[in-house]
């Protein structure tokens, strides 16, 4: 470690609000060994912190963004950790994804910044590649019972829609439903700070 990060890293105030919140949950529900494939890393920063902490671990980013990878990338070079691998160009929507078989997978923050088929194209990437009992970790905001769960979650939502008609804050219900029909059932629903939810999914 100690590389200097380049101009291609990018940095999202709320991934080091939330990092270390979603860490306890991650320690507590990830098994202790195997690879972690993470579906839409962003900017690379919860890669880097969760292999980090995580040394049993083998973390396995992805994006479907160009900058997206441009940063992850950036930043684990001047992270130089053993278990973390280069970064994949990875689109949830697709059928066929640049990965195998995964022990646990994580989701941070994307199926309200993305269409409807991202959420069902994660689901059945998670059906095919986890095995039995192997958790799919969400986090973000969801509305609980067709209502949101704070103010500042719907503005969020009014906003998301007004930037493309197809994302928005989902329903959690329709998300289990979904799950469930990719043999995924719900685990834990953890309440997180700034109104987020982590729901972890296990397949059966």
């Amino acid at each position: 470690m100690g590389e200097s990060i380049d101009e291609g890293a990018l940095f999202a105030p709320a991934t080091a609000r939330n990092g270390a919140a979603i860490l306890e949950i991650l320690q507590a529900v990830l098994p202790p060994g195997g690879t972690v494939l993470e579906v839409a890393s962003g900017t690379g920063e919860h890669a880097v912190r969760f292999a980090a902490a995580l040394p049993g671990l083998t973390w396995q980013p992805s994006d479907p963004d160009r900058r997206g990878l441009a940063s992850i990338r950036a930043h684990a070079r001047a992270a130089g950790l053993p278990n973390l691998r280069p970064a994949l160009e990875l689109d949830a929507r697709s059928e066929t994804w640049p990965v195998a078989r995964a022990e646990a997978m994580v989701c941070i923050n994307m199926i309200h910044i993305a269409p409807w088929a991202a959420t069902e194209g994660l689901l059945a990437g998670a059906d095919r590649l986890l095995p039995t009992g192997g958790p799919l970790v969400l986090y973000g905001p969801f509305r609980l019972g067709g209502a949101h769960t704070a103010e500042s979650n719907a503005r969020f939502d009014d906003d998301l829609r007004m930037r493309d008609p197809e994302w928005g804050v989902r329903d959690l219900e329709a998300v289990l439903a979904a799950a469930a029909r990719y043999g995924l059932h719900l685990d834990q629903r953890i309440a997180m700070p700034a109104n987020n939810l982590s729901v972890v999914l296990r397949k059966a």
